[in-house]
């Protein structure tokens, strides 16, 4: 860390009377973590980073390599806004993982999206995302009691949960986070605030502090907000559609003027890679058992490999090209959850697009039916596969992937299938409510 870097922090930090600094990372499984210091020990973390105990976190280390390092980036020194007072306030920076000689430590999430990101720096290319994180506001944890009967864009004036959203907004605006707009979403009681686009390691950063940011607004109102992908059967479940381009310095090298789509050649490899590998890549982006029950035809989330342009049945989308607004050329990918972890979600996307770039997939012709009402002749003679239909199905084909072992390294890689197969094995074992009411009366 540069000098300066660390004067300028220590200088904010008392000019803004921080007494607390939160060391924020992330574990394998998207989860947020943090070790919090006084001021006083703020200049030895920026030089020396923090030590702690990583055998306690998830797929970090065994007990007998259980050091750990977590070294702050001062890029994302940030104010809390939400803790503050009398006697001062309280900050955070996010963390890389370090092993005690220094050396980045090959299971943090942070460093796995790093790398991926290097290797798009290699190829000439910056990865910009826009995600789109849908989530649901209830009375409590324990139950899945809505606060509102709303619908998609509606404008409800009585609506405790409007507020809450406004009162989010604020706070990640606070905090440097730059919202595009915020609405309410289909279902009842299921919000979404959409964060401008940026450079994809920032936003990573972003969505895990998005995340704590939302929970944190719900739980100071006595309510609670998941991100979990379908908490309540019968109505639509939530999603992260990530809007994502590359550039080439200032230029956006997705868009083409002389293509009718406005696509350039490396955008259609980019999207026939996500669309070869999105079944092996779909245990990262929709990592839990519940994901996949969002995923199922007539709730919107999509479910069949095809893209399309305005088409939001369609796995990608491309949205419409306005004159004047080339930068703006991206792709919108759909079938990522809200509960995914960032880092990794992002990093087999951008495996996935490069690879296709790097091979020059050819692009299949756009699906503009509506996938949903094409019966599943129609969609076998067109080519139209599905996504894995659970989370074995998935964890199947992710297991034979040289695409996401690459991307992701072979200690986090091995960590993430293990915790899977381990995750599906106690939810095949479970007696649901559903199993109880329909075959206790008559077996």
């Amino acid at each position: 860390m540069l000098a300066k870097d660390r004067k300028a922090i220590l200088k904010l930090a008392k000019k803004h009377n921080v007494r607390f600094i939160k060391l924020w990372f992330t574990d394998v499984l998207g989860f947020l973590k943090g070790i919090s210091i006084t001021r006083s020990e703020l200049e030895k973390a920026l030089v020396d980073g923090m030590g702690f105990d990583g055998s306690s976190i998830e797929g970090f280390a065994r007990i007998e390599e259980s050091d750990m390092v977590a070294m702050p980036d001062p890029s994302t020194f940030r104010l809390i806004p939400w803790r503050s007072g009398k006697d001062g306030f309280s900050a955070r920076m996010f963390c890389d993982i370090l092993k005690p000689n220094g050396s980045p430590f090959e299971g943090d999430p942070r460093y796995v999206f790093k790398k991926n990101l290097q290797k798009a720096k290699d190829l000439g290319f910056t990865y910009y995302i826009g995600p789109e994180l849908e989530y649901f506001y209830f009375e409590n944890p324990k139950n899945t009691i809505i606060l509102d009967r709303g619908g998609y864009f509606d404008l409800t004036p009585l609506d405790v949960a409007q507020d809450l959203r406004r009162e989010t907004v604020i706070m990640l605006e606070n905090m440097g986070i730059d919202v595009e707009y915020s609405h309410h979403e289909v279902a009842t009681s299921q919000h979404e605030i959409d964060l401008r686009y940026c450079e994809a390691l920032k936003m990573a950063d972003n969505v895990m502090t998005y995340r704590m940011v939302v929970k944190e607004i719900a739980r100071q109102h006595g309510k609670y907000a998941t991100f979990m992908p379908k908490p309540i059967y019968g109505i639509n479940g939530s999603g992260m559609h990530v809007h994502q381009s590359l550039f080439k310095g200032s230029k956006n090298a997705f868009f083409n003027k002389a293509d009718k789509t406005h696509l350039s050649e490396t955008a259609k490899f980019f999207i026939a890679g996500i669309l070869k590998h999105v079944n092996e890549t779909t245990a990262v982006t929709n990592q839990w058992v519940n994901s996949y029950k969002r995923l199922v035809p007539g709730y919107e989330a999509p479910v069949y490999i095809c893209w399309a342009q305005m088409n939001r049945s369609a796995l990608v989308r491309v949205p419409m090209y306005k004159p004047g607004k080339e930068k703006a050329t991206r792709i919108e990918f759909r079938s990522p959850d809200p509960a995914a972890n960032p880092y990794l979600a992002f990093s087999v996307m951008l495996a996935a697009g490069l690879e296709g770039i790097k091979k020059k997939y050819k692009l299949p012709k756009p699906s503009e039916d509506n996938i949903y009402r094409m019966s599943e002749e129609e969609r076998a003679k067109t080519g139209i596969e599905s996504l894995p239909e659970d989370l074995y199905e998935a964890i199947k084909l992710t297991e034979k992937s040289k695409l996401v072992k690459e991307a992701l390294g072979n200690k986090l890689f091995e960590f993430f299938i293990r915790n899977k197969k381990m995750e599906w094995d106690e939810y095949k074992a479970q007696v649901s409510q559903y199993e109880v009411d329909k075959y206790l009366p008559i077996l």
